[in-house]
């Protein structure tokens, strides 16, 4: 049964934090960043996936988001310090972490700021730092959103209140994922609405904004995990993070869009073992 905890930080905001269960035997503990918007609850097929494998899962709530208190201006390098106050909270001290979609930022700035305690990063459809050396937007079926993050928090906050979902933003196997193995995600955005929109505008105007750490100080082992056919982050995102990540190789995947991408989870929890395995010998 996962363990709920609200834990409270030194700057007075609360963590909305889950625990998969202690467990002495566990092979590897993995902290599991969501996406963009959810509430931060470990998913069930994360949930499987991991205990199948004997791997211990802990997640958070980003700030604004699933109860966790507000951290104004945020960028995406202060995921670092609230995931250590988590670890912490749960006598954890070393990890891999796993982050989807907006979610992947997140867990690549633990690994550049956290480097004692991360000993391996998995990303699936992760967006790449903004920059203007490629067409950061291009392939992005509605980048709305990002376009107006990029102008500050006023303007993407003014787009929140007309935005509305684009199903084109999904393909077919897309659509059929969140029907099947991940119901469980679109049942958790679901839940997330009653949180309001200020979790999921202060990531995209941290997304378009200097993350507060390089690429480059990621020394830790990097799997990234691409749809070719992601109509949400495209191709580019993957193949531009690959080329500045100093160990890092990727998975494209020639059929997936934005979601079924999802489905490798269980590869890359077995990627993430060997790593640490191989480090350990």
């Amino acid at each position: 049964m996962v363990i709920e905890l609200d834990v409270a930080l030194d700057d007075g905001r609360v963590l909305r934090a889950y625990d998969s269960g202690p467990d002495a035997s566990a092979r590897l503990v993995l902290v599991w960043h969501h996406g963009s918007p959810q509430t931060g609850a470990p998913l069930d097929p994360v949930l499987e996936a991991a205990a199948a494998r004997g791997v211990r899962v802990l997640s958070a709530a980003r700030p604004s988001y699933g109860g966790s208190s507000p951290r104004p201006g945020r960028d995406v390098a202060s995921a670092a310090s609230d995931v250590a106050a988590v670890a912490d909270a749960f006598g954890v001290d070393r990890f891999v972490v796993m982050g989807a979609s907006g979610g992947g930022p997140h867990a690549l700035a633990c690994a550049a700021l956290l480097p004692d305690r991360v000993t391996g990063v998995a990303t699936l459809a992760s967006i790449a730092p903004y920059t203007d050396e490629f067409d950061w937007f291009g392939g992005m079926r509605s980048p709305g959103g990002l376009q107006a993050a990029l102008q500050g928090r006023a303007a993407r906050a003014l787009f929140a209140e007309t935005d509305e979902f684009d199903p084109e933003q999904f393909l077919p196997a897309d659509f059929a994922a969140l029907e099947g193995t991940w119901s469980s995600l679109g049942a958790d955005v679901g839940r997330s609405e009653a949180f309001g929109d200020d979790g999921l505008i202060d990531d995209d105007v941290a997304f378009a904004s200097p993350w507060g750490f390089d690429l480059e100080a990621v020394a830790a082992p990097v799997l990234l995990v691409q749809g070719e056919l992601d109509r949400v982050v495209p191709r580019s995102h993957a193949v531009s993070m690959l080329g500045r990540l100093p160990n890092a190789r990727l998975w494209m995947r020639l059929d997936d869009g934005h979601i079924s991408v999802l489905d490798v989870v269980p590869d890359a929890m077995d990627w993430l073992l060997a790593q640490t395995a191989a480090r350990s010998e």
